[in-house]
């Protein structure tokens, strides 16, 4: 399994550097299109290799989703986290129970209890 991962990987690297490579013209990135920027007086621009602005767009677009992602899932981590203290409240519970009904008992038969 791990020869198929590195070859995956492997795969996808070349698939990478080829399209880096046949994308190496410069392209101009404009905050706002030209007539707001005259409207407003200003527009930042940058200048980069097209093959950088199209990798740069996928990993935007991955960290936006996982942020949706995890946002979207807060309720359920939320539920999950107070099912976990409950759980850890009833078995304090059950533990303080069973030591109160052990109390009166010989210390083999106690031991075996528990054992069970």
């Amino acid at each position: 399994m791990r020869y198929i991962r590195y070859a995956f990987l492997a795969t996808l690297g070349i698939i990478l550097i080829s399209v880096s490579l046949a994308n190496r013209a410069m392209v101009e990135l404009k905050l706002m299109p030209d007539a707001v920027a005259e409207l407003l007086g200003f527009n930042l621009g940058i200048t980069l290799p097209l093959f950088v602005v199209v990798l740069g767009g996928i990993v935007v677009g991955l960290i936006v989703g996982f942020i949706w992602e995890w946002f979207r899932e807060h309720k359920h981590r939320r539920e999950a986290g107070s099912q976990a203290r409950e759980v850890r409240k009833l078995s304090r519970e059950v533990s303080k129970l069973k030591k109160q009904k052990n109390q009166g008992k010989d210390e083999v038969l106690a031991i075996l209890d528990e054992a069970s």
